[in-house]
């Protein structure tokens, strides 16, 4: 019997593939899949914020289609840590998915709260892993790393298969003096040389950065002195699932006499993740932002989100005076605590502006060098892990091409045999043979609008683009049985033109309209969908005409009968 021609990408039995469909080329949305023997395993299912080019949308996600029809191999979904850009996918794609979900104790409580607070049911199957942990997945013994990052229980992942052994370092740091949870594991780190790791996965975020990212230990120092020398009411911006941080903005505010509110639901719901894990248990009591009003000024400090700059978030509001329960005032001071993520330089500049315009004094890394570290690797941290580790290929992901790039040339000084540089839907082939991008597959971009999901090209997303770049217009036209005009058309084009200073912009719309209808073809006028198409171009062509736009037109055509 001829053997039946495997679907693409179909991983053989004796082959180990690894397929990015997010977070390679980019930074966020990562979203990487290992197929061998047949079976696929999922590691991270991460989400990105919206981009200015995607109006209306907060959150981005990989396009999971190439997942969703072979959901009946999928063996797995593995987390590496907690951030949204690894995890935040999951309320929207589990659900199709259903199969296992494998995280260490502090990413499973946080996940449970995240399902819960989206209205998403719990998976089947949420199963926790201790640290360290070791497990089989389908054809794939696992064994979890820990490493260091900016959020606790960050876990490098071994995945052992009988084509070789691939060490998938997910995000992470060398910081001996992490705060909170275990330092890397550098015992185990070190025995890699000697196991003939066949490939590393590797973030790239900072591959261009030299020297190494830093440890919290020395944000803690920085944060007591910038915070010993305010007065007035002190803000600490930064990442919620920093829980070092947390930890750190908490006991400085003591040292200081000062009392912490927690302002952000993300925060209550970190905060509540970390102590289910045994976590931040040693810590004061917060208050409740509600009581911050009745203390002295110079005894509270807010811990908030919102360091990015997101309008809806707690700190734009404070910033801007519109916070039900909190504000600031002049003398008081907001500490930034965290980094630009690049994209969002523009938001988090109008932050700070608007902080500053009423005399609220702003304080950054720039100002305040050691006030944040970043959670990424940086050129020493990444040559001391290939050191450890000595793959046979290296594998950049999580970064931009240049980051990539950097590390790609960074793994060849580091005596690298192979070096492969992928995107989102290359299907990389691992072994046998040389390590090679044998196809490519589907990795686009999904959005989350509302209750929905789009893809980034749908036709509602393209014809909102060109609503918020060249405007848009309802026509109303009402005519008889037999297409003759009944009243004078009527236009509504709320921030394409002003009626009150432009009267002849409507006015030639109108005519337009009005001339549409009686230029139409006996037949036209009794075929609603003619009739509206003739008054649609007419009409955009006159608006084109008086305001050289080209707006999107919308005819709503009532036809009386007699």
């Amino acid at each position: 019997m001829t053997a039946l021609p495997r679907r693409p990408a179909e991983p053989g039995p004796d082959e180990l593939l690894f397929v990015p469909l997010g977070g390679t080329g980019e930074i966020g949305m990562n979203l990487n899949l290992y197929g061998h023997a047949g079976k696929w395993l999922m590691v991270d299912c991460g989400v990105a914020f919206g981009e200015h080019d995607l109006p209306g949308i907060e959150v981005v996600l990989p396009d999971p289609d190439f997942v969703f029809e072979r959901r009946d191999d999928l063996v797995g979904i593995l987390l590496t840590h907690a951030h949204e850009d690894h995890l935040g996918a999951l309320p929207y794609v589990w659900p199709e998915l259903d199969c296992p979900v494998y995280a260490t104790p502090f990413t499973a409580a946080l996940l449970r709260r995240k399902l819960r607070d989206d209205g998403v049911r719990q998976p089947a199957e949420l199963i926790e892993v201790p640290l360290s942990g070791r497990l089989s997945i389908g054809p794939f013994e696992v064994e979890l790393v820990t490493l260091t990052h900016s959020i606790p229980e960050p876990n490098a992942v071994l995945l052992h298969t009988k084509c070789g052994t691939v060490f998938h370092t997910g995000d992470w740091k060398l910081d001996s003096d992490p705060l909170i949870g275990e330092s890397y594991d550098v015992e185990r780190l070190r025995r890699l040389a000697g196991e003939s790791v066949l490939a590393m996965v590797c973030d790239s975020t900072n591959a261009l950065v030299p020297g190494s990212s830093g440890s919290e230990l020395d944000v803690r120092e920085a944060l007591d002195k910038v915070i010993g020398a305010q007065t007035g009411r002190v803000a600490v911006a930064c990442f919620a699932s920093n829980v070092a941080r947390l930890e750190t903005v908490t006991t400085v505010a003591e040292s200081h006499g000062r009392r912490v509110a927690l302002v952000g639901r993300s925060m209550h719901r970190i905060v509540a993740a970390a102590r289910e894990a045994g976590y931040l248990a040693d810590l004061p009591p917060f208050i409740d932002v509600r009581d911050a009003g009745y203390l002295p000024r110079e005894e509270v400090l807010l811990l908030c989100t919102g360091s990015q700059g997101e309008p809806r978030a707690a700190l734009w509001r404070i910033a801007n005076d519109d916070h039900p329960e909190i504000n600031l005032a002049e003398g008081d001071s907001v500490v930034f605590s965290s980094r630009v993520i690049p994209g969002n330089e523009k938001s988090i500049f109008a932050l700070y502006n608007a902080l500053s315009r009423r005399g609220i004094k702003v304080i950054s890394d720039h100002e305040s060098p050691g006030i944040h570290v970043s959670g990424h690797p940086c050129r020493d941290e990444l040559t001391q892990m290939y050191q450890w580790v000595r793959p046979r290929i290296a594998v950049p992901v999580h970064g931009e091409a240049r980051h990539m790039a950097a590390q790609a040339e960074l793994a060849r000084v580091c005596q690298v045999p192979e070096v492969v540089l992928a995107e989102n839907g290359a299907v990389v082939r691992l072994a046998p043979g040389k390590a090679e991008i044998v196809d490519h597959v589907h990795a686009g971009r999904m959005v989350v609008d509302g209750t929905s999901l789009r893809t980034t090209d749908s036709p509602v997303l393209r014809q909102r683009r060109r609503m918020v770049r060249e405007g848009s217009a309802v026509v109303g036209v009402v005519v008889d049985s037999h297409g003759d005009l009944l009243s004078e058309p009527r236009i509504a084009a709320a921030g394409l033109f002003d009626r009150e200073e432009e009267p002849e912009v409507e006015e030639a719309a109108v005519e337009a309209a009005e001339d549409a209808v009686h230029r139409a073809s006996r037949h036209d006028r009794r075929d609603d969908a003619a009739l509206g198409e003739a008054v649609r171009l007419a009409v955009r062509r006159a608006l084109q005409r008086e305001l050289g736009r080209k707006p999107v037109v919308e005819v709503q055509l009532i036809r009386l009968e007699d």
